[in-house]
């Protein structure tokens, strides 16, 4: 992997990627503006309050592993493999525990906010809307951001210039997906 990409590299190997994460990114609109997304909003209160907090950590905390992984393969501390490693399982451990920390706790803020301007609202829907969604996207993210940086990197791609948008793109379209997966889930347990 050469130490120094020209503009050029880094557009040739960033565009395909934006150019998918912009077709998801419509995507994401459109569920988001379904008669099944409107009618979750509806019946869940504090949803569409949840939503851009849920969707912003996204990135942040898987975009943190994206980026870990990248230095450690620059570094050469981990390698492009799929196999135990202590540095790429702490790595993703860590990713886990730090989304699904911050998914219960956008629920409880959420709740706090709704109690604060008697909008009402119910905590066990709320965390468990974000439970479900937070461990789905966390699965999913994890999956698809260590295959894509792994598979690119051996294919001479410098993970670096795909991670923003492929983090950003995941966070988006499954966050909404998953955000529905669990108002359903909660809704087939009460």
């Amino acid at each position: 992997m050469p130490g120094h990409d020209s503009a050029r590299d880094i557009y040739r190997q960033a565009l395909p990627v934006i150019s998918v994460s912009l077709i998801a990114g419509l995507f994401a609109g459109t569920i988001l503006a379904s008669d099944t997304m409107r009618a979750n909003i509806a019946e869940v209160p504090g949803l569409l309050l949840l939503l851009p907090a849920f969707l912003a950590t996204r990135g942040g905390v898987y975009g943190s592993l994206g980026a870990r992984l990248s230095t450690g393969l620059h570094q050469g501390l981990i390698e492009p493999r799929f196999r135990l490693d202590r540095r790429l399982t702490n790595a993703v451990v860590a990713s886990f525990l730090n989304g699904m920390t911050v998914s219960v706790f956008i629920a409880v803020v959420t709740y706090l906010t709704l109690v604060l301007f008697g909008d009402g609202g119910s905590l066990f829907q709320l965390v468990g809307v974000m439970v479900v969604a937070g461990f789905l996207s966390a699965v999913l993210m994890i999956t698809v951001l260590i295959s894509v940086i792994f598979v690119g990197y051996r294919r001479g791609l410098d993970p670096d210039n795909v991670i923003g948008p492929v983090v950003t793109t995941l966070g988006d379209v499954f966050g909404v997906f998953f955000l529905l997966v669990g108002v359903a889930a909660v809704g087939a347990v009460s």
